[in-house]
């Protein structure tokens, strides 16, 4: 996701004084785990170690070091009601200055994290589509917004997603990698059902949902029995996309049940490739 790595970027470009702020050990009940890292500088943090009067007291103390020019010795914080905080638990937290060198080391981090996160396809720029794109936006995930239509992209309000524009958006679920997410809500039925049964053949795909309605899904199985031979496939597609539990049909109430599954789908999926367990099946 390039606007993340920029982010990133521009941060340490314009705040060449900062202190790296690290959680170290997390035992009991913390805010975060041992992958949460901030950075401070006297005027401005980037990301977040759990928020709370341990974030105001890590942000303290950094911004202490860099006044003083001092370094600051690693700390052990319990989250209990001395600091404000009723968690339970305890952590750990380390801190450094940012180095030339270090500066190019969370760059590599931020990078291979970035890498390693699930892909988002949704196809269809339309209303629901770039809603659901600015949605999955602020996620772990790498969201990519496509279309047929170089208008519809080009008038896409999401940010920090990639789009892509191409004639042949089934191609792209070809190549995809393993426990990609699929969302199709194009503006033609005929190539929702092209892509969703390209999908649909792929055992590796976290999640694919399709835009729609009792009688599209419906329709769609006939289409999948016709041209495809396989309407079990029908038992992996989520149709319709967001549930049903709340009737409310604008695109962003959608966009943001929809969000919901395909996070919950996609996180899992990689939890459960790390681990060997069952994935999380969603359908309808």
């Amino acid at each position: 996701m390039p606007a993340a790595r920029d982010d990133l970027r521009d941060f340490l470009r314009e705040e060449r004084h900062c202190i790296l702020v690290e959680v170290t050990g997390a035992v009991g009940s913390t805010p975060r785990d041992t992958d949460a890292w901030m950075l401070v500088s006297k005027r401005r943090a980037f990301l977040t170690i759990g928020g709370g009067q341990l974030e105001y007291m890590a942000i303290d103390q950094a911004r202490r070091a860099l006044r003083n020019s001092q370094p600051i010795a690693a700390m052990s914080i319990p989250l209990g009601p001395e600091i404000g905080q009723c968690c339970g638990g305890r952590v750990g937290l380390s801190f450094a200055a940012v180095t030339p060198e270090l500066a190019d080391e969370l760059i590599v981090r931020a990078d291979a994290e970035i890498a390693r996160r699930p892909h988002v396809y949704i196809f269809g720029a339309g209303h629901v589509g770039d809603a659901l794109a600015a949605a999955l936006s602020l996620a772990p995930l790498r969201t990519v917004l496509i279309d047929t239509r170089e208008d519809e992209l080009a008038a896409s309000r999401a940010s920090g997603i990639e789009t892509c524009l191409t004639a042949i958006p089934e191609a792209i679920v070809r190549d995809a990698p393993a426990g990609s997410a699929f969302v199709i809500l194009t503006h033609d039925h005929a190539l929702d059902f092209l892509i969703a049964a390209e999908a649909l053949c792929r055992d590796d795909a976290a999640y694919v949902g399709m835009i729609g309605s009792k009688t599209k899904r419906a329709t769609f199985k006939n289409w999948l029995l016709r041209e495809v031979k396989r309407p079990k496939l029908l038992d992996r597609l989520v149709c319709p996309i967001g549930g049903t539990a709340i009737k409310d049909k604008r695109p962003s109430v959608i966009a943001t049940l929809a969000a919901a599954e395909i996070m919950v789908a996609a996180l899992s999926f990689a939890a459960a490739a790390k681990t060997g367990e069952p994935t999380l099946k969603v359908s309808r």
